[in-house]
């Protein structure tokens, strides 16, 4: 079993503007085994105060995870990832993009910024909380986190 299980919850920072896409990502972090902490920003800015802590998201704890779509209000995923991974405090938290895109030129630009990985959003119900549940499995049971 992960020490997570018993220690500390792992913070998430889900960066994702589709209600129904935080419902289900929720739903499938809740059945989880590993204690986790879900925290939503609904546009990348509000996902770049959130991790520098200011504004209303004063005192927001380190995620030790980000979950970030590409295509958002008011700063897109983009923005944020090239923001993150260029800020010394923040770029060693993986960043997962988990995305409607399957933009080839998506795909690369986001490893070009670091991206840890790139997932493609899965239409099916079923198929999408299988993903979120390979991304826990994976990131929160197998890899071991800064």
């Amino acid at each position: 079993m992960s020490a997570t299980t018993f220690g500390k919850p792992v913070d998430i920072l889900l960066v994702e503007d589709t209600p129904g896409d935080v419902d289900l990502t929720r739903e499938a972090l809740e059945n989880s085994k590993i204690r986790n902490t879900l925290n939503v920003a609904v546009d990348g800015e509000e996902a770049m105060a959130f991790l520098r802590g200011t504004g209303k998201h004063a005192g927001a704890p380190r995620p030790d995870l980000i979950l970030l779509d590409l295509n958002l209000p008011k700063k897109d995923g983009r923005e944020v990832l090239a923001e993150i991974k260029a800020d010394e405090d923040l770029k060693r938290i993986p960043v997962v993009i988990l995305t409607t895109s399957q933009a080839e030129e998506d795909i690369f630009r986001s490893y070009n910024l670091h991206a840890n990985c790139y997932i493609t959003k899965p239409i099916d119900l079923h198929q999408f909380l299988h993903v979120v549940k390979a991304i826990e499995n994976f990131w929160l049971t197998i890899v071991r986190l800064p």
